[in-house]
């Protein structure tokens, strides 16, 4: 972030939920999505809550639980990026009021979105690509989700969207 925010870090609250089965199942997951929030790089745990599960209406053995996972970071890109690797149902940002973005950080931080974006349309592409394959074969196998990523992943097509430098172009590096 430019000079006026330069050492201010983002404090931010997130709603992690989960469904599923057992009950103390729920608890032990959103301990464990806690866990691997609070040791992502340039990430800290502030706090969280997590709440007791309770049973998803209609259901008999079916619950639903949240957590409120509260966090600092270092900048608006680890947001992002644990928006999409956490999906929270929720996310407010407490700290900065504002914010004041240099071009080459906004760019940044969009490219790293679209990036991700494109990934999880490649995995659907692949996804109902192998569907339609299977029932003009009529075949009775359906892909698992983790079988698709491993087929996408091992694409010979598979472009690489990212040189591991967060997507700074040529031109801003020269700006800096």
């Amino acid at each position: 972030m430019s000079s006026k925010n330069e050492d201010k870090r983002i404090l931010a609250v997130m709603i992690i939920e989960v469904m599923g089965r057992p009950e103390n199942f729920l608890i032990e997951t959103l301990e464990d999505l806690s866990k691997q929030i609070s040791e992502e790089k340039g990430v800290k745990l502030i706090s969280k809550k997590i709440n007791e599960p309770h049973l998803v209406k209609d259901q008999k053995d079916l619950f639903t639980s949240f957590a409120e996972v509260e966090v600092e970071v270092e900048d608006a890109i680890t947001v992002s990026g644990l928006m999409f690797k956490y999906m929270p149902s929720h996310i407010e940002i407490i700290e900065p009021e504002n914010f004041v973005f240099k071009n080459f950080e906004f760019s940044e931080m969009l490219t790293e979105i679209t990036r991700r974006i494109h990934k999880y349309e490649e995995l659907v592409k692949v996804l109902q690509f192998d569907l339609e394959r299977q029932a003009k074969a009529g075949s009775q196998k359906v892909l698992t989700l983790k079988e698709a990523v491993s087929q996408s992943e091992a694409s010979p097509e598979k472009k690489e969207f990212s040189d591991g430098k967060k997507g700074k172009s040529k031109r801003n590096k020269k700006k800096k």
